[in-house]
């Protein structure tokens, strides 16, 4: 199973392949160049790279918002655009979702939080649990005894980790400060992850957070086409997939075209 992930959802633009258990591949730009210019490149040098052709992808995993919505909207593009002419089924993947899971394993509440603008953000909160029992392969003794100590713990350790995300908070758009509220209401210690961080911090310049909270280290703070792989892989497997043409973003609020023609009215 080869499992395409694609996120566009935000500035940063990542794709990555994951091939079973293993994540063979990951490309990420974050310069501010427009997505259309360079996610397929992106996804053509890297699977070239790795000698995997397109014909060979199980399926598309596609972050499916909320975000900005042209990011949304030519990762849309692209993912269905693969899908049909290959295939194989679209798997969505929350971009949220995909945030929280770059952080997979820890034990506080998990906030990812994107910059929705006019001060406030997207968000949703989680759990990310590691439930190592759920999908260790059990190896019979006459395996063991045939193939030795050695490959039964390299078959163990690749699939120690399943993850299971729980929602404790519905993913939503709403003033950052209401969600820090929400929070205080929930009285866990949380870390926030995504690009929303820094209208977190410009929030808490202001007031206090009576929880403790810290902030994702940079390497895993912004949208990551490997989550969106891993995460669209245990999807697919549970019957997430669908057609091409059965897939559409989640912008979650109006654009901001649409909001101030309303405002015009």
């Amino acid at each position: 199973m080869k499992i395409l992930g694609i996120d566009s959802s935000g500035m940063t633009a990542s794709v990555a392949l994951a091939a079973d258990d293993i994540l063979m591949a990951e490309f990420t730009i974050n310069n501010k160049r427009t997505h259309s210019e360079t996610l397929l490149p992106m996804i053509d040098k890297m699977l070239d790279t790795v000698g995997v052709e397109p014909s060979e992808l199980t399926a598309v995993a596609i972050a499916s918002g909320p975000g900005s919505f042209t990011g949304l909207r030519i990762g849309a593009a692209t993912a269905k655009g693969l899908a049909l002419a290959l295939d194989i089924p679209v798997v969505a993947v929350p971009t949220l979702e995909g945030l929280a899971y770059n952080l997979a394993g820890d034990k506080r509440l998990i906030v990812s939080v994107m910059d929705a603008r006019r001060n406030e953000v997207y968000a949703g909160a989680y759990n990310v649990k590691l439930k190592d029992s759920d999908i260790i392969k059990t190896i019979s003794s006459e395996q063991e005894e045939s193939e030795g100590d050695s490959q039964t713990n390299t078959a163990a350790d690749e699939n120690a980790a399943y993850t299971v995300i729980e929602t404790v908070i519905q993913e939503t758009a709403l003033p950052v400060n209401e969600l820090l509220d929400k929070l205080e209401e929930l009285g866990r210690e949380v870390i926030f992850v995504g690009d929303g961080i820094s209208v977190v911090k410009n929030a808490l310049s202001e007031r206090e957070l009576r929880v403790p909270f810290s902030f994702a280290p940079v390497h895993s703070e912004r949208q990551r086409g490997a989550s969106i792989a891993l995460l669209g892989k245990l999807y697919f497997e549970a019957g997430r997939g669908m057609v091409s043409d059965d897939f559409a973003p989640e912008y979650l609020r109006k654009s901001q075209a649409e909001r101030v023609k309303d405002e015009m009215k």
